[in-house]
């Protein structure tokens, strides 16, 4: 389980979360896509970016401390 992997081994937990970002940083370029003015979306796409910067701060606390 990807779970009990991210909480033993640190480096997979730093891809993991990696990978989160990059795909949370997609969709949100691929709905900003979708709505060029950004007048149906921006509350998804606010919420997005407190979403990519709470992940940020915890990829780097993982490099580090570990919230887990």
């Amino acid at each position: 389980m990807p779970t009990l992997r991210a909480r033993s081994d640190r480096a997979f937990r730093q891809r993991l979360l990696g990978q989160s970002l990059e795909a949370l940083l997609a969709g949100m370029k691929k709905l900003r896509r979708a709505d060029p003015s950004g007048g149906a979306h921006a509350g998804q796409l606010r919420e997005g970016v407190e979403l990519a910067v709470r992940l940020a701060e915890i990829i780097q606390d993982a490099g580090g401390r570990s919230r887990f």
